[in-house]
């Protein structure tokens, strides 16, 4: 972990570590300032009272991770955040302020545990991502006074300067003490289930998730007969648990001290479609390579669509027009469905885009980065989120 000795100069002669945070709180308190300026208000407004509720009661800490999370990484209609904003209006900055300041938009959100401290910083370690940060705060090493080796924070931290260099605190700061392990782990498992994306700053955790999506995918296509199923909605709901419980009896059958007592019942309900996809006429159920698990409404439909695409009528195609409109749905289930049926893709596409000259495969990959931007916009990331060695010890209470 790169880190600058407080007080020395960095890169030939720029501002040193203890500069940097100094200015880093002098520019962050104008920031703020900025973002609750009444510029702002259309769009901070209504999440304060969505956050608050309908007592409109809103803590004092969840109101800081709010703004926080306004300043940094709230996307205005155009594209731009408040932090952007502030950047470009502000002709006065200097290059190590400018940089400084956009450094701050990905912010690293974690719970972490404390590893030790070390001068006015600590060492956290991220049980979501992983890794370690040496922390400070803008607020000073007192903002550490109640924190000991082994408790835990869940904040969020910016670097002072450069990726790769030390860290600061931002926005709230939650601590936890060290009895508090096992909930504090289930809560980061929590939230590397739910919020991957946190999981893959680790470049090691992406490899170490298609390594386990692939085995995954593989038990599942052994398990169901196959990578593409179309399923009623109960039919899918009862195949997914039974496959999530004979995995979790294979899990624990290769750990025989963990598996006492925790067999999984007969009808024990690991998954359940929500409300869209349980009322639909069919499911399809999708393990794709690189996709990973997915589950797609009216599926069955769609398919008949491109079967006899002579034989369907208006809600076929406005099904497909929805499989083509929605941000929700990747091109997956569609270049699915035009590889099984080659013979009659094109004719499918012709008749709803009213092209008669429209092949597969000529338009077909310019028309679904047309439609579906944002799903090319990224590389790709496992479905499959794991978590670190560290906080597989805490959840089990080791």
């Amino acid at each position: 972990m790169a880190d600058a000795v407080q007080g020395r100069q960095q890169g030939g002669g720029g501002p040193s570590l203890t500069d940097l945070i100094k200015r880093s709180a002098e520019l962050k308190g104008q920031l703020v300032a900025f973002g609750q300026s009444a510029r702002f208000d259309r769009w901070l407004t209504p999440l304060l009272l969505q956050a608050a509720g309908p007592e409109r009661q809103l803590d004092e800490g969840e109101a800081i991770r709010l703004m926080d999370h306004f300043i940094l990484r709230y996307r205005l209609p155009d594209g731009s955040s408040v932090v952007d904003r502030f950047v470009a209006g502000r002709k006065d900055l200097t290059a190590v302020d400018r940089e400084m300041l956009l450094g701050w938009r990905d912010p690293v959100e974690g719970i972490f545990e404390i590893q030790c401290k070390e001068g006015d910083a600590v060492v956290l370690l991220n049980l979501v991502d992983d890794l370690e940060y040496r922390t400070y705060s803008n607020a000073g090493p007192a903002a550490f006074r109640g924190v000991s080796k082994g408790s835990f924070l869940h904040t969020c931290l910016v670097p002072v300067h450069s990726a790769g260099g030390p860290w600061l605190v931002s926005g709230a700061m939650s601590s936890y003490p060290k009895s508090s392990a096992r909930e504090i782990a289930q809560a980061a498992i929590g939230l590397a289930t739910s919020q991957p994306e946190l999981v893959f700053r680790n470049p090691v955790k992406i490899e170490q998730g298609w390594q386990q999506m692939r085995q995954d995918r593989a038990a599942f296509v052994e398990f169901c007969g196959g990578d593409e199923l179309v399923l009623l909605p109960a039919e899918a709901e009862d195949l997914l648990n039974a496959y999530y419980r004979h995995r979790q009896e294979a899990a624990l059958a290769r750990q025989p001290d963990r598996a006492r007592g925790r067999r999984a019942g007969s009808d024990l309900r690991f998954f359940e479609l929500p409300r869209e996809l349980a009322d639909s006429d069919s499911i399809g159920v999708i393990y794709d390579e690189v996709d990973g698990l997915n589950f797609y409404a009216d599926y069955g439909m769609l398919r008949e669509l491109f079967v006899e695409p002579a034989l369907a009528g208006r809600r076929h195609q406005d099904l497909l027009r929805t499989y083509l409109r929605e941000e929700s749905i990747a091109p997956l289930p569609i270049r699915r469905l035009a590889a099984a049926h080659p013979q009659t893709v094109d004719a499918v596409f012709r008749k709803l885009l009213r092209k008669p000259g429209f092949t597969w495969t000529e338009h077909g990959e310019a028309l679904m980065r047309r439609r579906k931007p944002w799903y090319y916009a990224n590389e790709p990331r496992p479905g499959v989120s794991v978590i670190g060695d560290r906080l597989s010890v805490l959840a089990v209470g080791r």
